[in-house]
């Protein structure tokens, strides 16, 4: 092999100034366009979205206050409170079914007046009910009772009171909603010029006595009650009217307020679901 040329000075010199030299720039007409970048939207979170309130699918239990066995206080015609309750309680499940909400159950419930109490609870809890309206019909402490003869018969009345009442429990674990269901109630009573009880708040009712929670609409605190703080839904208790008032008693008799009550039953349900 022969021996290999040396580059001259002025070569090396030539390279190395080369190399010093910044590039030129590219010509950015003809230079790669860049990637846009497409970052994936969120996707809105459906669970963060309120829940609809389906009628069909709202369960309402319908209580029928007390029993055959137990069947709660006398009527100023003798008739026990009892049949007075089954009678309004089915007409109020009927109307409710007619509604749109096709899931109610009417709770009708055997036996002895306190056992009976939790046989209701455990019924609602065990169904897993959405609201629960216990309906009653009032009376009067015995002290405010007179005597009176009714068909040849021996009966007591009070004519001093008279109106519905409603009653909700803090003890209950939904409390706001069994206020909001029972206010929704009252308004609906009192749109169809139905006066609710003042008497519960008269230091005469003794151990009877309620704190109000609302005077517009007659919604009182029943915090001890077991169907009210014991179930695990919303719940209220309705005392329709007093049929140891003799007036009164006569009207809750009649198929007219029965369905006006019914009526604004079904009203406060429909705006309830809607809102709660």
């Amino acid at each position: 092999m022969g021996k290999a040329k040396r580059p001259s000075a002025r070569s090396i010199v030539a390279i190395v100034v080369a190399l010093l030299l910044p590039l030129a720039p590219i010509d950015s007409s003809h230079a790669v366009p860049k990637r846009k970048i497409v970052r994936a939207k969120p996707k809105p979170n459906a669970k963060l979205a309120p829940e609809k309130c389906e009628p069909a699918n709202f369960r309402i239990v319908v209580d029928v206050g007390h029993t055959a066995e137990s069947p709660g206080a006398d009527s100023a015609r003798n008739d026990p409170e009892f049949a007075f309750n089954l009678r309004l309680a089915r007409l109020i499940a009927t109307k409710l079914k007619s509604e749109g909400f096709s899931t109610t159950r009417l709770l009708v419930t055997e036996g002895r007046a306190r056992p009976s109490l939790f046989k209701r609870v455990n019924a609602a809890n065990d169904w897993r009910a959405d609201l629960f309206l216990s309906i009653h019909h009032d009376a009067v402490p015995d002290k405010f009772l007179e005597e009176w003869e009714f068909e040849g018969a021996r009966s007591h009345f009070s004519d001093r009171f008279s109106g519905h009442s409603l009653f909700v429990s803090r003890q209950n674990p939904r409390y706001a909603a069994s206020l909001a269901f029972a206010r929704l109630l009252g308004r609906e009573l009192k749109a169809q010029d139905l006066t609710y009880a003042q008497q519960y708040t008269l230091p005469l009712m003794g151990r009877y006595r309620h704190d109000l929670l609302d005077k517009e609409f007659g919604v009182y605190r029943y915090d001890q009650l077991v169907v009210l703080s014991r179930t695990k839904s919303a719940a209220v208790l309705l005392e329709a009217g007093s049929i140891i008032n003799r007036d009164e008693e006569m009207a809750m008799n009649s198929p007219e307020r029965q369905e006006v009550i019914a009526t604004a039953v079904a009203g406060a349900m429909k705006e309830f679901c809607e809102k709660h």
